[in-house]
């Protein structure tokens, strides 16, 4: 497997320009089944779980290019509704793939989806969705069979606020008869794009960004150009990684208001930080402060993809600090990792307890999932010495090669592969 080898304590500085969101992309993608012809998607980042989804959709029949950031798709040669075990194992967010197939087919096979161990992640309620649109479901072991001869709106009240299943739920009901409305939707800046990206191909959708969302089914939808949004978490990431390091960094192609309760922390912790349109300046000259308590929860509130993140800059900050995660409760298995290098943090529950010390120490590390490889890779930044960051697959699926990114800011970060046994 490949790792990351970071000389730590050099702060970054300089200007990057963030990528095309993951977490939007995918049900774009997904999103583009329902209207057969070419779609255009531009600003999509090269990731690991775009790859799969690309993958997934010409196993379906459909004719997809990804060159230069953008994705050149032609669904107009789908011609089956059965997504591949091997594929949906790869990655969670396969599971958007229910909702286009099931509108567009009639029926679909799909299969329990895999992604990071973050901890239990279920469908629930995306299944309860697609049944109230009068969809059919059958569980047999893995495998997932839904059966619809036509989708009729419904009045969908979400008993939790999942992006997932708001965003699958959307799909669907585009194409059924008559209105849909889903309260307690999810509110997140992806499910607003998504809600652009099927208005752009001529649904009829409003309420993206509040708790309720009301679909007016159409007939038919027509292929579009479109430009995903900029990725949220990874500005974050990055943010973080200038506090941390004591740097000076200006990110462009932002959209500060989707970072309103990062921006919040860390100035808290005494982050200097200046907005100017899409451009967000970060600079950071001395310790940080402790922050007495953040809780993760679902947007607006602070995001449980910066959790990790933001535990890194508050190991080094001056007091005790208190973070507590309620969406994921595998979320935390970070911390014996950054307890490794040096980090004085206790689990209590699903909170952690963060005494700040003056410094990180380098060591060999391990990515558990996708966003704790982040919190590694800024740890390994921000510390004294030598970093290894092993299975750093999971951070390829959200971050278009990491190391040039930081690179470009003046990281001293490699990415070395294996060498083949002879």
């Amino acid at each position: 497997m490949d790792k990351l080898v970071i000389e730590g304590g050099k702060p970054l500085s300089g200007t990057i320009v963030i990528q095309g969101a993951k977490n939007a992309a995918l049900p774009i993608l997904a999103a583009s089944l329902l209207a057969e012809g070419t779609t255009t998607i531009d600003h999509v980042p090269n990731l690991l779980d775009i790859d799969v989804m690309l993958n997934i959709l010409r196993e379906l029949g459909c004719r997809a290019e990804h060159t230069g950031g953008t994705v050149v798709l032609n669904t107009e040669t789908a011609h089956t509704s059965h997504v591949p075990e091997s594929l949906m194992r790869q990655m969670r967010s396969s599971i958007f793939l229910m909702g286009p197939l099931l509108a567009r087919f009639g029926e679909t096979q799909v299969y329990q989806p895999g992604g990071c161990a973050i901890g239990e992640r279920k469908i629930d309620l995306h299944l309860q969705g697609l049944q109230a649109l009068g969809a059919e479901i059958e569980e047999l072991g893995n495998r997932i069979i839904c059966r619809a001869e036509k989708l009729r709106g419904a009045d969908i009240h979400l008993s939790f606020p999942s992006v997932g299943a708001t965003e699958n739920i959307m799909m669907a009901a585009a194409l059924a008869e008559g209105r849909t409305t889903i309260s307690n939707a999810a509110r997140e800046p992806e499910i607003q794009d998504l809600q652009c990206f099927l208005n752009a191909m001529g649904a009829k959708i409003m309420g993206a960004g509040t708790d309720t969302i009301t679909i007016d089914g159409v007939q038919s939808l027509t292929p579009c150009r479109y430009k995903v949004i900029p990725d949220r978490i990874v500005a974050g990431t990055i943010m973080v990684a200038a506090a941390a390091t004591r740097g000076q960094v200006t990110l462009q192609n932002t959209k500060p208001a989707h970072l309103s309760s990062l921006i919040h922390v860390l100035r808290r912790a005494g982050v200097q930080i200046v907005v100017d349109g899409d451009i967000i300046k970060v600079g950071n000259a001395t310790r940080p402060k402790a922050v007495e308590r953040i809780v993760t929860s679902p947007y607006p509130a602070f995001p449980t993809d910066l959790q990790s993140q933001v535990m890194v800059l508050l190991t080094l900050a001056d007091g005790v600090s208190i973070l507590k995660e309620t969406i994921f409760e595998g979320r935390l298995k970070h911390v014996d990792e950054l307890s490794r290098m040096g980090a004085d943090i206790r689990v209590d529950m699903n909170a952690a307890i963060i005494r700040g010390v003056p410094r990180l120490y380098g060591a060999t590390v391990e990515a558990t999932d996708l966003r704790a490889g982040a919190a590694l890779v800024i740890a390994g930044l921000a510390a004294q010495g030598k970093t290894v960051v092993e299975q750093i697959h999971h951070i390829d699926r959200g971050y278009d090669r990491i190391e040039t990114m930081l690179s470009r800011l003046g990281a001293r970060i490699s990415r070395y592969l294996p060498v083949p046994n002879n």
